[in-house]
């Protein structure tokens, strides 16, 4: 069986590289590449991709996020496989949520990513090494674990927002945040807002964006 793969990825350069990477996998077809979340699902009803490669960041529009839960929704739904450059907890935990079969890093051996395709194809959860040792690390050894309304405070801690702020941003009391802060502090073990934004990058829980 050739596995039929669509690559999404608004880099055309990351494509080509991509597509020349799986020309020499004779068992791997690329029968077509995008660069956005509205493409891609137009290439997938179109083309019925066995395995959808999916960057996370698309530039302007809908992230790759966005377009995994149009895909994963389609009546009859490619894998899809997500190649990026992020490792943070939060895009490992939305994508997976999104029903992404696997994630992989562009990082990685040209031999994680064939097996990665193979192994989506027969509908297995495929990972990047490094991203299954922290999975396994966090069950062997676990933490309290921020949740999703807690992750988004500190994302916009680390933007420099204050208290009031985010309480605009995300439509709360200021008095709410400052229960969130008090929740996020004792989880992370630290007693400041910048300390809470450092543990959080270090454990990959936030992206920090380079400025």
């Amino acid at each position: 069986m050739v596995i039929q793969v669509l690559i999404v990825d608004d880099h055309p350069v990351v494509r080509a590289g991509i597509k020349a990477l799986l020309a020499g996998e004779a068992d791997i077809d690329v029968i077509g590449e995008c660069a956005g979340a509205d493409e891609s699902l137009r290439f997938a009803v179109a083309l019925k991709p066995d395995v959808v490669l999916m960057d996370l960041q698309l530039g302007e529009g809908p992230d790759g996020i966005d377009a995994t839960e149009r895909l994963t929704a389609l009546p009859e739904p490619p894998r899809v496989l997500v190649l990026t450059t992020y490792e943070a907890e939060m895009d490992v935990t939305r994508a997976v949520a999104a029903g992404a079969t696997g994630y992989l890093l562009k990082a990685g051996p040209p031999e994680d990513l064939f097996r990665g395709i193979r192994a989506a194809a027969r509908g297995e959860t495929a990972m990047a090494p490094q991203i299954a040792a922290r999975l396994f690390d966090r069950m062997r050894d676990p933490v309290p674990a921020l949740s999703s309304r807690e992750t988004e405070i500190v994302e916009l801690l680390a933007e420099g927002l204050m208290n009031r702020q985010i309480a605009s941003r995300l439509f709360i009391s200021e008095a709410t945040v400052k229960t969130h802060l008090i929740h996020i502090y004792d989880k992370l073990g630290v007693e400041s807002r910048a300390a809470a934004v450092a543990v959080a990058a270090e454990r990959r829980i936030i992206r920090i964006e380079p400025r």
